[in-house]
C-alpha cells in the first residue's frame, strides 16, 4: 500500500537588519555582556524596525524557502504560520502573508503554541499533506517579540529577539518504510496548569492591550530540558529508532545552557547539535526554521540523515518531530 510522507524541500530564514548586542543591552537594562553570555549564550539579537511586522519577516522567510525549493506561488495549496505575535488580532497573519506572496489555493491560517509553534504548525501541515488535503505546504515560524518585551525587565528582554524562518513541504507517496525522506512523526503535548509560569500579562479579553513577556525561569528551564528531551525519545521509540540513530539533533534556540542539557540528557554528542541562539536569541517560533535554514545553507545535512526536532513553550507547549532528510 502507497502511504504519503511530507517531504522537507526547501527551507528559508529572514533577520531584521538592526542588531542589538550585548554591550547594546547595557545602555538599556542593568546588565553586561559576561552574565548574558554564561547564562544564556546570546551574543546578539535582531530587532524589527519601525513599521517592520510580523508578516514582512514571514513573507522574506517563506520567499527563501520556496526559492531553495524551487516552487512557485502556485504550487503552494497549505499555508500554516505560526507565531505569538500577529499584525492584528484578527484576521490571521498567514491570510496577509498569502496575499502577499500570491498563494491563491488552499488554506491560510496561524497557529499559537508559542515557542512550540512551529513544531505544532509541521505537525498540523504533515498531517493533513498525509490525508491529501493538500500537496505542498509552506510551513513558517515568524515573531517581533521586541514589541512584547519589558525593556525593563532584564530578566527577560536580554533574551528574545525578531525573526523569522520557514519550510516548504510536499507530499510523497512511498512504502512507509524508515529509509524513506520525509516526516516519519510527530508528537505534540500541552500542559495548562503551567499557564502562568511563562505568559504576556496582556490581551484583547483581558486587559485590551499586548502586554508584555513574564517568566518564572527556573521553573521553565527545568521543565523544558526534560520535556524536550522526552519527546524526542517518544519520537524515537514510536519509530523503533534510538539516540544512536539520531545525525542531528535541533531543540529550540532558547538558551544554550537549555540546548546543551537537553543533549546531555539524551545522550547526543554536541557536535551533532545545531547551536544559533548566539546570533538571533529567542526568537519563539522561529528558532527551529532558523537552525534548519542555518544547517542546510551549510550542507551539514546528507541525505538520509535522520534529524529530531523538538521545542518548548509557554502554556506549557512542547513536542518533537523525527524527520529523515
Amino acid at each position: 500500500m502507497n502511504l504519503s510522507r511530507s517531504q522537507v524541500i526547501g527551507v528559508g530564514s529572514f533577520l531584521p537588519e538592526k542588531v542589538l548586542t550585548n554591550q547594546d543591552m547595557t545602555e538599556i537594562v542593568d546588565t553586561n555582556d559576561e552574565w548574558i553570555v554564561k547564562r544564556t549564550g546570546i551574543k546578539q539579537r535582531h530587532i524589527a524596525a519601525d513599521g517592520e511586522l510580523t508578516s514582512d519577516l514571514a513573507r522574506e522567510a517563506a520567499l527563501r524557502a520556496m526559492a531553495a525549493a524551487q516552487v512557485k506561488a502556485a504550487d503552494v495549496d497549505l499555508l500554516i504560520l505560526a507565531t505569538t505575535t500577529p499584525d492584528n488580532t484578527f484576521p490571521a497573519t498567514a491570510a496577509r502573508v498569502q496575499a502577499q506572496l500570491g498563494v491563491t489555493k488552499g488554506p491560510a491560517f496561524d497557529v499559537q503554541a508559542v515557542c512550540s509553534g512551529f513544531v505544532y504548525a509541521l505537525a498540523t501541515a504533515d498531517n493533513m499533506l498525509r490525508l491529501g488535503q493538500a500537496k505542498t505546504a509552506l510551513v513558517i515560524g515568524a515573531e517581533v517579540y521586541s514589541r512584547i518585551l519589558d525593556w525593563t525587565d532584564r530578566g527577560t528582554c536580554v533574551l528574545f529577539g525578531d525573526g523569522a524562518g520557514a519550510a516548504v513541504l510536499r507530499a510523497s507517496e512511498g512504502n512507509g518504510e524508515l529509509p524513506e525522506r520525509g516526516i516519519l512523526s510527530t508528537h505534540l503535548y500541552a500542559d495548562g496548569t503551567r499557564y502562568e509560569q511563562l505568559y504576556v500579562d496582556g490581551g484583547p479579553a483581558s486587559t485590551g492591550t499586548a502586554g508584555h513577556v513574564r517568566m518564572q525561569g527556573q521553573e521553565v528551564f527545568r521543565f523544558a530540558v526534560n520535556s524536550m528531551a522526552t519527546s524526542v525519545r517518544t519520537g524515537l521509540e514510536a519509530n523503533g529508532l534510538t539516540v544512536e540513530d539520531i545525525d542531528w539533533l535541533i531543540p529550540h534556540q532558547a538558551n544554550s545552557r537549555i540546548i546543551g542539557k537537553v543533549g546531555d540528557t539524551l545522550g547526543v554528542p554536541n557536535e551533532k547539535v545545531i547551536v544559533t541562539v548566539q546570533d538571533h536569541a529567542n526568537t519563539s517560533a522561529a528558532t527551529i526554521p532558523l537552525a534548519l535554514t542555518h544547517g542546510f545553507e551549510r550542507q551539514l545535512f546528507k541525505p538520509g540523515d535522520l534529524v529530531a526536532l523538538t521545542a518548548m513553550g509557554g502554556g506549557f507547549t512542547w513536542g518533537s518531530a523525527i524527520l529523515r532528510w
